[in-house]
């Protein structure tokens, strides 16, 4: 009997309660559940590669058929390396689904043996994403529902040090990053 193994790729920037909820879906479907953080130079990402995965891995711990493993590149090169047969994509709406299809049908081209699984999210996590919960989280707003404790707490911690770097900044007469300064020469 051939044993199915899957990667989830992503970039988890952060992880959140949409991840896990496919995670743990996932992990009934594959005997065998790769979260691949993939390392990607063009995004800016708030947490490290190293804090993204020590986030998962603590989220995934009472999964034993899930691991978590980092990868830069193609996903398809990738997904040869730890020899999985499917990827794992969530969908949450017709815009995800439009390039989640692109990029099915490019990976099917790279790769024809591996297949990529669409799953819809619990419909409490179809709105969610990792962008909308750190604009949420930078714009003071409540987290509490949309990722879990330790990443809710990791996400407060790195907002409240650049917020105290900002207002260092500010004290020091330094003009803010991406801002104006708010001190104007009066007209002679």
């Amino acid at each position: 009997m051939k044993r199915i193994k899957a990667i989830y790729p992503g970039s988890f920037d952060p992880p959140t309660n949409g991840h896990l909820d496919l995670i743990e879906r996932g992990s009934k479907i594959f005997d065998e559940l790769v979260v691949a953080i993939l390392r990607n130079p063009e995004k800016n990402p708030l947490f490290s590669l190293a804090d993204r995965r020590k986030m998962l891995e603590a989220m995934t711990s009472s999964f034993d058929n899930v691991s978590v493993d980092t990868f830069d590149g193609l996903t398809v090169d990738y997904a040869l390396r730890v020899e999985a047969r499917a990827i794992l994509r969530g969908i949450r709406a017709i815009s995800d689904y439009e390039y989640e299809l692109q990029m099915a049908l490019m990976n099917r081209k790279l790769q024809p043996g591996l297949e990529t699984v669409f799953m819809m999210p619990a419909e409490k996590y179809s709105y969610l994403s990792s962008r909308l919960v750190r604009e949420v989280a930078q714009l003071g707003g409540s987290i509490e529902c949309l990722v879990p404790d330790l990443v809710e707490q990791k996400l407060r911690e790195k907002i409240d040090v650049a917020h105290k770097f900002a207002n260092r900044e500010q004290s020091a007469g330094k003009t803010p990053p991406g801002g104006k300064s708010k001190i104007r020469k009066k007209k002679l």
